[in-house]
């Protein structure tokens, strides 16, 4: 069975204006079965393969002359000097929807993008199943927490292959064929510590000192760290959001993994009893719901544009969204009951940024109902 992703209407629409398409993300999210869907047409190469890649690499010219226009060059990043033969290409022919790139490591892909096609590329970003995505394709699991346990990693559902025996070879592979690409990191047993201490700070505001005296490295290199994770889509950081309302504000991001099967077992929880019982599950499930809506703007092709709001008497709102210069306020919890309480920050907040009552909202998970101090939304309702 072909599980349609909702990024391909857009992808569609983006190869009618650009010559060029590049599609990224972490590596086994599916990118390259994506762009075989949308266009099963074009020629598809990798240049993971050594002789296509020697090939690309000691002939630009004769390599692109081979495969033609209208061809899905995977893992491009690893020959970097192609990029200017592809522009030479576009140039000469004009044509929108030649060539379609795609890779993992985003760094490396979007340096060749911003030195010669620049102006020439669109640029897209897939990441694991959603949840819409996993209940269209007939994947989504019995219960919440089966599905927190499993996250949304493609191979998982396909192959039906449990977390425990997919986890491990896919953080072994990425440290081996991905991190030391980037940048080189030889004591591979201490970066996938500072990975796990990375997880157990999931959901909180960042502090890199602490983070860093808790690795045993230095600050500079655990802010290098810190982005190789992020240029490789295993976590990323939740900016603050800033306004004149308050001047007590905490200006630090917080972390959040990308993935919450992957999150999971870098936690150690392999079960849903462990994680029934884990001090985590709530933050477990606020990465989530942020991945939710974090999905739901990129596979639109859309910057996501949110934040979480704290001050420094420990008021805080866990997601504001900002669109079209409308600001929404989101409380998560992890409940079934609908408790009052859960929406005092909210209120509290609608009178500081003067914000409406119909934009505040709590995502729980029990029934979802509108109440005289906000709106609870059910986690499987919200961002269709």
């Amino acid at each position: 069975m072909i599980a349609h992703r909702r990024i391909e209407a857009k992808i569609k629409d983006m190869m009618l204006k650009f010559p060029v398409i590049t599609l990224t993300g972490t590596r086994q999210c599916g990118k390259s079965t994506v762009l075989k869907n949308c266009f099963p047409d074009y020629g598809y190469v990798s240049l993971e393969d050594p002789d296509v890649r020697e090939f690309a690499s000691s002939d630009p010219r004769g390599f692109l002359r081979q495969h033609g226009i209208h061809t899905i060059i995977d893992e491009a990043q690893c020959v970097p000097s192609l990029f200017s033969y592809i522009q030479t290409a576009v140039d000469f022919s004009g044509e929108c929807g030649q060539y379609i790139l795609s890779g993992s490591h985003n760094f490396l892909l979007m340096e060749g993008i911003s030195q010669s096609l620049a102006g020439r590329c669109a640029v897209l970003k897939l990441a694991p199943f959603s949840l819409k995505e996993l209940r269209d394709s007939n994947f989504l699991p019995a219960g919440l927490t089966e599905l927190l346990l499993c996250g949304g990693y493609p191979r998982l559902y396909d192959k039906h292959i449990t977390p425990s025996d997919y986890f491990p070879s896919y953080v072994a592979t990425y440290i081996e064929r991905d991190v030391r690409s980037i940048k080189r990191i030889t004591d591979g047993s201490s970066f996938i510590r500072f990975v796990k201490l990375c997880a157990a700070r999931s959901g909180q505001v960042l502090n890199i000192a602490e983070l860093s005296s808790c690795a045993g490295i230095s600050v500079p290199t655990a802010r290098e760290w810190l982005s190789v994770l992020e240029q490789s889509y295993v976590l990323f950081r939740l900016n603050p959001y800033y306004d004149n309302f308050s001047k007590r504000l905490v200006k630090a991001p917080k972390l959040y993994f990308y993935d919450t099967g992957l999150l999971c077992y870098l936690l150690g929880i392999e079960s849903e009893e462990q994680l029934a019982e884990n001090r985590m599950r709530g933050s477990i499930f606020e990465t989530f719901i942020i991945n939710e809506y974090i999905k739901s703007r990129i596979f639109a092709g859309q910057e996501p544009g949110c934040f979480y709001w704290r001050d420094t008497n420990q008021n805080e709102i866990d997601l504001l969204t900002l669109q079209s210069g409308a600001l929404d306020a989101y409380e998560i919890k992890m409940a079934e009951t609908m408790n009052k309480d859960f929406t005092k920050t909210l209120i509290k907040f609608s009178d500081w940024a003067n914000i409406p009552p119909a934009r505040l909202h709590c995502i729980y998970t029990g029934t979802t109902a509108r109440t005289n101090y906000g709106e609870f939304l059910n986690y499987a309702d919200v961002w269709e």
